[in-house]
């Protein structure tokens, strides 16, 4: 009995300590602030999805003969095919033609990866000289952007505190130590979905397919980072 009365002094007192604690920080006079920024990349890794298919025809061209004369063109462009093109998927489907017959188209589809609007532009040059149209651009991203996405949200906590500064300053005071922070949730403002790209002057793309090269100019990658700071006010 004894021995469980000083037990539960103790917790008793340990569980004070942690009362005292936790309303001396509660307590404590601080400014909370709010610190932005945003940066934005051009992209490096340009992710286009190309799907071949068998002609419906007598004389159809078979997929194999197609991925053979993309694949040296690719090639001639001097895109790494062993290292930027990936079979997505391999589709066989029928296609009726009259009651008691059926054709058998094959389909399938690729992802190129390229590095820049330049040879994004070749390589929708090229193709459709090929009669291959059935091109999209799936999404962009960058080979680096996790540090990226670090080097913002540094700078967003450095403009948090500069702005706590900046506002204690008038007032004759001064920041202490950092007692909270709270990253808000950015995703929404990571833009590099398919959903964000867009192809500046996309009009004029099919008009400039015989042309030598084609222009195209992607958005940039905008990475946004808001980050919520108490700062101790002395």
């Amino acid at each position: 009995m004894k021995y469980l009365l000083n037990f539960l002094i103790v917790l008793a007192t340990f569980s004070a300590m942690a009362q005292v604690g936790d309303k001396n920080f509660i307590d404590q006079n601080y400014i909370e602030v709010t610190g932005k920024a945003e940066m934005q990349i051009v992209p490096d890794l340009i992710y286009l999805k190309i799907t071949l298919s068998e002609k419906d025809s007598k004389n159809k061209v078979s997929v194999t003969e197609m991925e053979k004369k993309m694949t040296d063109k690719f090639t001639e462009l001097g895109i790494d095919v062993k290292k930027d093109l990936f079979v997505n998927d391999l589709l066989s489907f029928y296609r009726g033609k009259f009651i008691s017959k059926a054709d058998v188209i094959l389909t399938k589809e690729y992802q190129l990866v390229v590095h820049n609007a330049k040879t994004a532009g070749k390589v929708f040059v090229e193709l459709e000289k090929l009669d291959i149209s059935n091109v999209s651009v799936e999404r962009l991203d960058h080979t680096k952007i996790e540090e990226f996405r670090k080097e913002v949200k540094v700078s967003a906590i450095k403009a948090a505190k500069e702005k706590a500064e900046s506002l204690t300053k008038a007032i004759d005071q001064n920041i202490g130590k950092a007692l909270y922070i709270q990253e808000l949730d950015n995703t929404l403002n990571d833009y590099r979905s398919s959903n964000s790209i867009r192809l500046r002057g996309v009009s004029s793309v099919h008009d400039d397919y015989n042309s030598k090269e084609l222009e195209l100019d992607f958005e940039k990658i905008k990475l946004e980072y808001s980050i919520i700071v108490r700062f101790e006010l002395k």
